[in-house]
Formats: structure tokens, sequence, C-alpha cells
């Protein structure tokens, strides 16, 4: 019985949410337009959404875009900000009047996604694979809900190319080094990427050992660990509050026991292109490769999907 009067209940508070944004199901309808069957006013959360649209020439259909849209750069220069892909804003969502709105998986809170559902508006939910099949099908994902199927099939395509090239890279390595990717530095304590991470799916693209494997996701690494983890080389990214110079990071008691301290070896990257997983990933792993390893010459990947 008492789950029975908790749905509707629920029901009623989320239309009541949805009148206190003034978006009521009729007049929301009236401004999700489409042209041609297809969606006119995007919204995305995501920056491999946005990049993907971007790479298959559809961006003018685009009205908003999230906080992590940071390629190409004229996307949040150009488009509504509505906010970090993990705090949506329903209010900020539903007011550019979305005819669909493209959520790549993680996406949040779930409570204003399923306001952005109840009202009314397309949502289409895109799987964030980070491996080359998932890459792939994450790019077919997004061609299919906007309705330009051959383009992005044409992309994954190039895209498999690049993770093909990127494979034989690796068969010639001769050695995985250990690498240690953290995320951000708070009073001196690494937050790090450990196994079933995008970072740990990065660092094994490139052909290296995630110096954190025995780190579920991410989380706080103590300094003893990172110590015995002994990482050759450290990975950050290299914007906002992510970043730290080399001088910084290896002053610290933990790294400064490292072996990558011997060489002050920090690898900085790009954040969406290191842990994006969409069309420049063959490129981004093969960056991280040579940055690894710089005594070794790698060539350039002839194919790939990079806009």
């Amino acid at each position: 019985m008492t789950a029975s009067k908790a749905a509707p209940t629920a029901s009623v508070s989320r239309r009541g949410a949805l009148a206190a944004l003034g978006l009521a199901l009729p007049a929301l309808a009236a401004g999700t337009a489409t042209h041609g069957g297809q969606a006119d006013r995007i919204v995305v959360a995501g920056g491999v959404i946005t990049e993907v649209i971007y790479a298959l020439g559809e961006q003018d259909r685009v009205v908003g875009v999230d906080s992590t849209s940071q390629f190409p750069p004229q996307a949040l220069q150009s488009k509504a900000d509505i906010g970090y892909v993990r705090a949506v804003s329903a209010e900020g969502v539903l007011s550019l009047k979305p005819s669909l709105v493209l959520l790549i998986d993680g996406a949040g809170p779930p409570d204003a996604l399923a306001l952005i559902a109840e009202s009314g508006v397309r949502v289409a939910r895109i799987p964030d694979g980070q491996d080359a099949e998932g890459v792939a099908a994450k790019i077919v994902a997004i061609g299919d809900a906007i309705g330009a199927a051959e383009a992005a099939r044409r992309l994954a395509a190039r895209t498999s190319a690049g993770f093909r090239e990127l494979e034989e890279l690796r068969a010639g390595l001769t050695q995985r080094r250990r690498v240690l990717f953290v995320l951000s530095l708070q009073n001196g304590r690494a937050l790090v990427g450990g196994r079933n991470s995008s970072a740990d799916a990065i660092i094994a693209l490139a052909g290296a050992e995630n110096a954190a494997s025995g780190i579920e996701g991410y989380k706080p690494m103590t300094d003893e660990a990172i110590i015995a983890a002994a990482p050759e080389i450290v990975l950050m990214m290299s914007r906002g509050n992510h970043r730290t110079s080399a001088e910084e990071l290896f002053a610290l008691p933990a790294f400064s026991q490292a072996p990558a301290a011997a060489q002050r070896r920090l690898v900085q990257m790009d954040g969406l292109y290191l842990l994006g997983f969409g069309p420049r990933t063959p490129l981004a792993a093969r960056d991280l490769m040579a940055a690894i390893d710089p005594d070794r010459t790698l060539p350039p990947l002839t194919t790939g999907g990079a806009p």
C-alpha cells in the first residue's frame, strides 16, 4: 500500500516542478521544432557528444552545450552553457526549448534528468564506451540520434582505422611503463585513476601499465601507496585546477620518492582530448605513447576520426 501511494506523489511533485518552471507540456511542445523529421534545437550534456556533432558538420542544430564541451573551442563560445555535465539544470535546459536532449552516460543529477524527460522533450542517452568498439558505437549512436547515420558510420570507420594503427604501434613496444594518472591534488593528497576508470582505459590504449590498478575508479591514494606503486610517469590534465607544475608535484613527499621524480616525468594533456573517448582518441593515445617514451620515434597516424 505504501508503494502505491508514493508514485502518484512523486508524479505530482514533478508536475509541480515543471509548472513552477513555466514549462507546461503544450507550451513546451510548441518550441520543439524539427526540420525534415530531424531535431533542429539540440541540447548536449557531454563534451564528446558535442565533439562528434561538430565532426559531423551538424553544429548549427545545437543550441546548448555543457561546460565539458571544450572542443572545438567555438562550441562554448557560440552556444548556451547549461553547466557541468553532472550538475545539469532542468530549467536551464528546458528554457532553450530543445527538440532533442543528448545525454552521455554519467550526466546528472537524476532528478533534473527526470524533469527533462517528463517535460515531453525527446531524450537520447549515449553509452560512453572507452575502447575501440565502444568509441565507434558511441559515434554511431550519436549519428542515429540526430539523423546523421551515414556520416556517423563513415566517421566511426575512420576512427576504427586509427585504432587499428594504434594497435600496430603498441605491438612494437618492448616494455610497459608504469603511469599514474592524478586527477587532482588537494592538500597534498592525490586523487588518482584506478582500474575501470577512463584514465585506466587511455593508459592501456597507450601501451602502458596503470600504477594505480589496485584501486577501483577514481579514489584518493595514500602516500605509502604511491611510493609502493613506483610510477615512472605521472599523467595529469593541463587545464584549470587540475594543473600543477613538475616542481610542485615532485616536492610532495610521496612523489619525490617515485621513479618519475628522477627526470621530472610529468606528462600533461588536455582533459577532453585525453579522456573524451571520441574521434580523436586514437591520436590522443598515440601522443600519450610518444610522451611516455620520448626516446622512441613514433610515426603519426595516417588515419583516424579527427575533424
